[in-house]
């Protein structure tokens, strides 16, 4: 089943793409950073996203981690 149709799928997808932004923008800043508008935008978005929201970013990553292990 596509990652569109299913909520929890998508909610994963969402949370890796902000985990991994966000991870790249502290290694590497000008690969992200290069490109704010457009298509790739959306990665400059999930790293801000990221850095700005970190404590709930992670709470998330957790409560992922602990519904992905219960089923």
């Amino acid at each position: 089943m596509s990652a569109l149709f299913n909520f929890q799928s998508l909610l994963l997808v969402i949370l890796l793409l902000v985990c991994t932004c966000t991870y790249v923008r502290a290694v590497a800043p000008r690969l992200i950073d290069r490109n704010k508008e457009g298509f790739l935008g959306l990665f400059w978005m999930s790293a801000r996203i990221g850095e700005r929201l970190s404590p709930y970013v992670a709470l998330a990553c957790v409560a992922m981690a602990i519904t992905l292990l219960v089923q």
